[in-house]
């Protein structure tokens, strides 16, 4: 993405000082990115889940459902920055065409190979594509935004609505996989993963207005190097997979929770819990004006998550984890925005879509160790242990993101360069 993009002014840049979500909705074009963005954004909210329940029916084991469904998190977060990279210098329709038809053709043949009991070294290998080809919708929208919106105070707005819609998915998500895979056929949940990423996302590669231009500058590009070798991005990360830990521990024990007590269905329902706190905290997060710094927001509320994390392992009933994961919940939200918000003072819009797929590849390998450890707590020890995985996360998180605050300052007005990578000036987003 050329640089010079987000200096431009845009028409929407006399938004005045708290702007909200209905103003930032009417900005034209927008809908004809975000529609087709959110079926398209679907996988990362289903896949994890629809794997757990499909191989724990196939192998009657947590373990081998939370392996398989690890080694699609780390192919994902491993691919996830190249694919990031790759947009930024080619566009986001060359890079993301052929990736979607590669997620479906995977995710099927994987659930054919679960169905036929394969030896579960197969999955693994089938996991690797269906990983690594998980289209980056959420960063792609993101970067849609900033061209969208230029240096306008929507952008702040654009943040939160973005965490917003992650969350919503992660409510609409977990509930159809679970619908799909309880009511239907446990293969179900994937094959409809596989039809909303293909779908979706073909669409949304087909609106070629709204995508960033493709920085054609050879220099610029050997200028900006990979986005991960700012410090701040490092920390960030650091908090990413921390709450990557959340989700990964949840989705497993929850899982195995509501199976002991012969009531799978409630799988989906603990889950949206969880997440529509996490959505309603966002929305709630993105209406407010903000004074404080965004680094101290994020150490606080970071801190806050871990508290509430640290009480799931102690909860024995539905109702004590239902208002504990809404509580979690609502503390991921704040997080979530204010890392991705961080990130525009952080990075050169040329590297920007690249910054956000390392957050979100954070998210999605926190994910990954922490359904392979929980599926193995859940199987060796008692009942609940695998809620151990989301305190000992964010615990070690909150602890990283302590030492490294420093790090998440925005760069000052003058343009430098540090270690290959230039930055513009911050965007102010408080």
């Amino acid at each position: 993405m050329a640089s010079t993009v987000t200096t431009e002014p845009s028409e929407n840049t006399a938004a005045p000082s708290r702007p909200g979500y209905g103003q930032l909705l009417r900005t034209r074009g927008a809908w004809t990115f975000l529609l087709p963005g959110f079926a398209a954004r679907q996988p990362f909210a289903m896949l994890t889940l629809s794997l757990v329940l499909l191989v724990r029916h196939t192998t009657g084991s947590y373990g081998a459902a939370g392996a398989t469904a690890a080694a699609t998190g780390v192919s994902m977060a491993l691919f996830a920055p190249y694919s990031g990279r790759l947009a930024d210098r080619y566009g986001q329709r060359t890079v993301l065409t052929p990736g979607v038809l590669v997620h479906a053709l995977s995710a099927l043949g994987m659930t054919a190979l679960a169905l036929s009991h394969a030896p579960l070294w197969t999955l693994f290998a089938a996991a690797v594509p269906t990983g690594a080809s998980v289209p980056q919708i959420g960063p792609m929208v993101r970067a849609r935004w900033g061209v969208t919106l230029g240096r306008s105070p929507l952008m702040a707005t654009a943040a939160a609505f973005e965490s917003v819609t992650d969350e919503l998915t992660f409510v609409v998500g977990p509930l159809l996989a679970t619908a799909l895979c309880t009511g239907v056929h446990p293969a179900a949940g994937l094959v409809a993963e596989a039809g909303l990423t293909l779908v979706g996302g073909l669409l949304f590669a087909a609106r070629k207005s709204t995508q960033p231009p493709v920085n054609d500058d050879r220099h610029a590009r050997v200028q900006h190097a990979s986005a991960l070798r700012v410090p701040g991005v490092r920390a960030l990360v650091a908090a990413f997979l921390g709450i990557g830990s959340v989700f990964g521990g949840m989705q497993v024990s929850l899982a195995a929770f509501t199976q002991s007590l012969g009531e799978p269905g409630l799988n989906g329902v603990l889950y949206g819990v969880f997440a529509a706190g996490n959505m309603l905290s966002g929305v709630v997060c993105g209406a407010i004006a903000w004074k404080s710094a965004p680094q101290r927001r994020l150490v606080l509320g970071y801190a806050a998550l871990a508290l509430t994390a640290s009480a799931l392992w102690a909860a024995h009933s539905v109702l004590a984890l239902a208002g504990l994961g809404l509580l979690v919940g609502m503390c991921i939200a704040p997080a979530l925005i204010t890392g991705y918000t961080l990130v525009e003072g952080l990075v050169p819009a040329g590297a920007r879509t690249e910054a956000f797929t390392w957050l979100t590849g954070a998210v999605a390998l926190g994910q990954a160790a922490a359904v392979t450890v929980a599926g193995q707590l859940e199987d060796r020890l008692w009942g609940g242990a695998g809620f151990l995985v989301p305190m000992a996360g964010t615990v070690l998180a909150l602890a990283t993101l302590v030492a490294l605050r420093s790090r998440l300052a925005a760069r000052s007005e003058s343009r430098t360069v540090t270690r290959g990578v230039g930055h513009r000036a911050a965007v102010p987003v408080d």
